[in-house]
């Protein structure tokens, strides 16, 4: 992709509820968009309501455009494991079912070397023995949600899931990776 006269490139993550990973990676640097939607599943054009059934096979992913100048896929992927579970299979904490599966949508022969390889290493620096079942697939099509999911939680600071499940996210991003935080971002 070309912006402006930038380099950009796409990372696709699925990581549960994508109110949550879109207010999370808004706050790094390099990152030009975040767009919540649809991938890794069977159905054409699929709705919330049918990706949420869980009949369509699609999870809720973002699609992040990037400058790999500013931040690496690497940074990206270090945020995305740090801010969901991603050894628990079809779930992150009160959302069920595959919709809400952990999934790395590759774009590029690189993205998923360098997904598998970290993969390796989150399995390898595990104490527990716990594995991670994030999914590692190229991505076919991504399908951009419907307009009320789109900047879901700075348009609903109030609500409280926002309040609950996606202000400590936030916070936990902000002290752990304030070096790639947004200089706006930086408190």
């Amino acid at each position: 992709m070309e912006k402006q006269g930038t380099h950009t490139e796409e990372a696709i993550f699925g990581g549960g509820c994508f109110w949550c990973t879109e207010a999370v990676f808004k706050e790094l640097k390099g990152v030009v968009s975040v767009a919540p939607g649809y991938a890794g599943g069977t159905k054409k054009n699929p709705t919330y309501d049918e990706v949420s059934s869980g009949a369509t096979g699609h999870a809720e992913v973002i699609r992040i455009e990037y400058d790999p100048a500013a931040v690496s896929f690497r940074d990206l992927l270090t945020v995305f494991f740090a801010t969901h579970d991603p050894g628990t299979l079809n779930r992150q904490g009160n959302d069920v079912g595959t919709q809400y599966r952990s999934i790395i949508l590759y774009t590029n022969e690189v993205q998923k070397e360098e997904a598998s390889r970290f993969i390796e290493e989150v399995n390898a620096s595990n104490k527990e023995g716990n594995r991670a079942t994030t999914e590692v697939k190229p991505l076919e099509v991504f399908y951009e949600a419907e307009n009320y999911h789109k900047n879901y939680f700075e348009r609903n600071p109030e609500n409280r899931y926002c309040q609950l499940i996606i202000n400590p996210k936030l916070e936990k991003v902000q002290k752990k990776f304030a070096e790639l935080l947004n200089a706006n971002k930086k408190e």
